[in-house]
């Protein structure tokens, strides 16, 4: 049963595996976490905070809520101001925004479409004109759409998947790249599906698996620069992702037993942020072209 929310006693149709979290869907991409039960935990309030990001200045693509919400909590509770970008989950992003100051940080935040390079440009310049530099990228935008055959992919929803999963990383990392210098850091989400795969998430995979080779390319590509660029797979984790993607009975067993994750239960946002504080830090200046795996203990190829 999961461990931070309790649903007991509460079955399946099938009545024989125990719901994880309730019924839920949305009909709407990335999805909105405020609609969310149980919402999902963003923060860890049983860590040390000891000041590893101070000064610097964090853009984080889809930083409103999910993984990068969680993020942009913890690297603002180690010092860092944060810009984040989202499509247009404005009630989360306010949100988001207003805890991150509560913190004692700054934080602007930017609702526009990464998809497009003009605007990816835009965002970078406006936040140059606000803190002066950027120290640490995190792209970490992306959707997901389930289909159980390739011949259900339209040419549509292909294009939105690569789109939004990997050319607004290109996009973002070309628009921030200029303001980067020596020890600043890029940091890549990527997938347990580039390494395992998905038999109904063919696309998302696919660009998932395009984000670890872009990943590890980038990194050779500006070792003389002294920029690392590194990336995190998770696996199942309980974002807003989540019900946007699955139907509501699909999401009453994610990340249980049924989809043979060793942990047997979904991650929470605040277990994979840390992923991303060691990549983003000088605790990981020696760690390039890599890949950390939160992903509940399934063992796949680096």
């Amino acid at each position: 049963m999961y461990p931070y929310h309790q649903y007991l006693g509460k079955k399946t149709i099938c009545e024989e595996v125990p719901i994880t979290f309730p019924y839920q869907h949305q009909d709407f991409q990335p999805g909105i976490e405020n609609k969310m039960i149980p919402r999902p935990i963003s923060e860890n309030p049983n860590t040390y905070h000891c000041g590893k990001l101070a000064g610097k200045v964090a853009f984080i693509t889809g930083g409103d809520s999910g993984i990068g919400r969680a993020v942009a909590y913890l690297f603002a509770k180690e010092g860092a101001d944060i810009a984040f970008a989202y499509l247009s989950e404005q009630e989360d992003a306010m949100e988001t925004e207003r805890h991150i100051q509560s913190l004692g940080r700054k934080s602007i935040s930017f609702m526009t479409d990464l998809t497009k390079e003009e605007n990816a440009i835009k965002v970078v310049q406006q936040i140059i004109q606000t803190f002066g530099h950027i120290d640490i990228l995190v792209n970490n935008c992306g959707v997901q759409f389930l289909q159980d055959s390739i011949l259900d992919i339209s040419d549509m929803q292909l294009k939105t998947t690569f789109e939004t999963n990997v050319f607004s990383y290109f996009y973002v990392t070309k628009a921030v790249l200029p303001y980067l210098s020596q020890g600043s850091s890029i940091i890549n989400t990527a997938s347990i599906t580039a390494y395992k795969g998905n038999k109904q998430l063919l696309d998302y995979s696919a660009t998932k698996g395009a984000i670890v080779s872009f990943t590890r390319s980038l990194a050779l590509n500006l070792v003389k620069q002294k920029i690392r660029v590194n990336a995190v797979a998770p696996g199942p984790i309980w974002t807003p992702l989540i019900p946007s993607s699955f139907s509501a009975e699909e999401v009453t067993t994610f990340g249980s037993y049924t989809s043979k994750v060793p942990m047997e239960r979904a991650g929470e946002p605040f277990e994979i942020a840390p992923c991303y504080l060691f990549l983003a830090s000088d605790d990981s200046s020696y760690m390039s072209g890599q890949v950390l795996h939160p992903n509940g203990g399934d063992i796949v190829g680096s």
